[in-house]
């Protein structure tokens, strides 16, 4: 069977190059006579696996020397209780809440101080991102949170929010490596890679040196202490090893393409195609406000739970795969993540053309 455009949220979409090599490197890496997935985390080539992923990153990123890199484990759900148990000093925390991930950040947050939700486009079903530009931030908060990309709703903070000189923390997930970052705006950055990286099983920390400290709340276990992580260099216990590697070979793809400026016109040229056609459809329509719209993430609705289904299941018959949108919100969703060619956003805008005349 020929490969399927997938537009899956997560895991998703990777690059082929990428596959066929770990394909071609499954039985023997480099000569060692095994598999990435049989060698100790502790042998000279997983340790140059590691090394050369975390500077490939740094590269690709512009990550200052004062910044650290982790690779963990535990999803980016395990980062809503590892961000407060690190950082929450005053025990108090601003979240701004536009989605379904930030919001059971907040709630996680709960348990270890006191959380003010300072923004929220709840109210609007997560179709906007609040103006940020003037927070109520709490003079005694220890950071402020966002959840930069909203991969349910597909919409995502095109300017960062005014923070009042307080740490900003975002999680990326869904975003990840789609574009340029000024890393210097924040003082952590984390993300699941299973979305525009690599497999599920990773999640990547890029925080500054001056937040990682013994001082945790109390009670906080060893593996959730940024410091473990951080003087172990990611090697504390045993990582997500082939997961790792993954993910560096995707770094060296994203540099042979020409980095992340590279993506970025890449990803707005594919958004663009889907969001034009979205525009001007009489069947279908995007259910985000235009000026936050995701360049990842791209809900659209019929109208019609039925015809939503039917659509979903001749897409699939197509090759065009995992188009069904979060169960929290129905409709259809296409996630067009740095690995989808353009090729496949053409297809799937040609189907919903032949869908649309079929089904006036």
């Amino acid at each position: 069977m020929s490969r399927v455009y997938n537009f899956s949220a997560g895991p998703a979409v990777l690059p082929e190059e990428v596959l066929r090599e770990a394909a071609d490197e499954m039985m023997d890496y480099r000569g060692t006579g095994m598999s990435v997935m049989e060698m100790s985390h502790r042998s000279k080539p997983f340790e140059q696996i590691i090394t050369e992923a975390e500077q490939d990153l740094r590269d690709l990123m512009g990550i200052p020397d004062n910044y650290k890199v982790l690779f963990l484990q535990g999803g980016a759900s395990q980062q809503f209780a590892m961000i407060p148990m690190n950082l929450m000093k005053n025990r108090v925390a601003d979240y701004i809440v536009t989605g379904q991930w930030a919001k059971k950040a907040a709630k996680e947050a709960e348990k270890y101080g006191k959380v003010n939700r300072i923004a929220s486009s709840e109210d609007k079903t997560f179709s906007y991102i609040p103006d940020c530009s003037d927070l109520p931030v709490s003079e005694d908060a220890d950071y402020v949170y966002i959840c930069e990309n909203n991969t349910i709703y597909g919409t995502k903070f095109k300017k960062l929010p005014d923070t009042k000189g307080k740490t900003l923390v975002a999680d990326v997930s869904s975003c990840f490596l789609s574009e340029p970052v000024d890393v210097e705006k924040y003082g952590v950055i984390y993300g699941g890679v299973q979305k525009n990286i690599g497999p599920a099983g990773v999640v990547i920390v890029i925080i500054r040196e001056d937040l990682i400290t013994e001082d945790v709340l109390p009670g906080t276990p060893t593996m959730l202490t940024y410091k473990t992580h951080a003087d172990a260099k990611s090697l504390y216990n045993t990582p997500p090893a082939y997961g790792i590697y993954i993910c560096g070979k995707v770094f060296k793809w994203l540099k042979a393409q020409g980095g992340l400026a590279v993506m970025k016109e890449r990803n707005e040229k594919k958004a663009k195609l889907l969001y034009d056609f979205l525009d001007q459809s009489s069947l279908f329509k995007g259910t985000v406000v235009p000026e936050d719209r995701s360049l990842m993430n791209v809900p659209f609705v019929t109208g019609d739970a039925d015809l939503d289904a039917k659509f979903v299941k001749e897409a699939e018959e197509a090759g065009l795969v995992n188009l069904k949108g979060h169960r929290s919100v129905g409709g259809m969703r296409a996630s067009i993540y740095n690995a989808m060619p353009y090729e496949g956003v053409e297809a799937l805008v040609a189907f919903m053309k032949k869908f649309e005349e079929e089904n006036r």
